[in-house]
């Protein structure tokens, strides 16, 4: 266990607020939606294998049977590696849910074998940041509608060693390498934050914020990769020696809460964050030009066209 881990100490309650969290059948995405719930949140679970969020959602509920203002949770499909998917998904929300206060980009793949998604992007940066890309603007006009609002981005610190190389971004032109590929989506992450927040403030859109965080070296199944992407034994060896640093899952999603529900971050956006404080990240994430850059580069890969998430119309819900 780490010498110190941030905590999020608010006791603010959820009542009556919507959650959407990503990949959270699992590990840090998993406990904060037991947070979420716990707080009285109806919580929008957006994961790939929906039998395991099944399972996920059972066993929450079970544990929080007592809980006496404990809040409701739903399940939808989201395939991150799919943008037909990711449209799905944000359809079958918008037609649903009445409002969206808190959006968490939660899910992530680290260090995977070099591989491309249904949409040709590799793997890392189309799951990690294009595909939360799209969802946060496809929610956006809902998210406008549901102010005190927040988009919560997990980041990591690897995003210091990494580079938007904006002409390959795919990894078609060089050699592939997973950890500068993971390195360069988790950058990525904190710029579309970063440029989210500018462009929030450009269309004088008040009380929607942004966060990106850090959660921590955590004890979770992101790590499955890396027996295939280094050597065998990397993941057991990379376990003990990083064992000290390692939080527990309860622990990694402490941060994400903080950004999420926290009164103290409550006027703060744009920022980047590492237990449940501000941290300066790398120079390299705090470059508006690239940040600019990579905002009109993303919404060309995703085809939004003349879509302005913006100023576009909320559908409002099906009745």
């Amino acid at each position: 266990m780490p010498f110190f881990s941030g905590r999020c100490l608010s006791t603010v309650k959820l009542l009556g607020k919507t959650a959407v969290v990503t990949g959270c059948n699992t590990g840090i995405g998993k406990e904060t939606v037991l947070d979420f719930y716990k707080r009285g949140a109806r919580v929008v679970m957006a994961c790939r294998n929906v039998e395991k969020a099944e399972e996920a959602k059972n066993e929450i509920e079970k544990v929080c049977i007592n809980e006496s203002e404990k809040g409701s949770l739903v399940i939808v499909k989201c395939d991150l590696t799919s943008l037909k998917s990711v449209h799905e998904c944000a359809k079958n929300i918008l037609d649903t849910e009445s409002q969206i206060n808190i959006l968490v980009n939660n899910a992530g793949v680290m260090m995977c074998p070099k591989s491309e998604t249904e949409d040709g992007f590799e793997t890392q940066f189309g799951t990690n940041h294009l595909a939360h890309f799209l969802l946060t603007l496809l929610l956006l006009p809902r998210i406008r509608n549901s102010i005190p609002a927040r988009i919560v981005t997990l980041s990591s610190r690897a995003h210091s060693r990494g580079d938007i190389n904006f002409d390959d971004l795919n990894y078609r032109n060089r050699s592939y390498s997973a950890v500068d590929a993971y390195s360069q989506s988790k950058l990525a992450n904190i710029l579309f934050s970063k440029e989210l927040a500018a462009k929030l403030q450009e269309y004088n859109i008040v009380g929607v914020n942004t966060y990106s965080l850090h959660p921590g070296v955590i004890k979770t199944e992101i790590g499955r990769h890396l027996n295939d992407t280094l050597f065998r034994g990397a993941r057991q060896l990379a376990g003990i020696v990083l064992a000290p640093f390692m939080k527990s899952p309860e622990l990694g999603a402490q941060t994400t809460i903080y950004c999420s529900v926290d009164e103290k971050c409550a006027n703060e956006t744009g920022l980047y964050y590492s237990d449940c404080v501000v941290t300066k990240p790398s120079g390299k994430a705090c470059k508006d030009e690239d940040a600019k850059k990579l905002w009109e580069i993303s919404t060309e890969m995703v085809k939004l066209g003349d879509y302005n998430p913006f100023t576009a119309r909320d559908p409002g819900i099906k009745q």
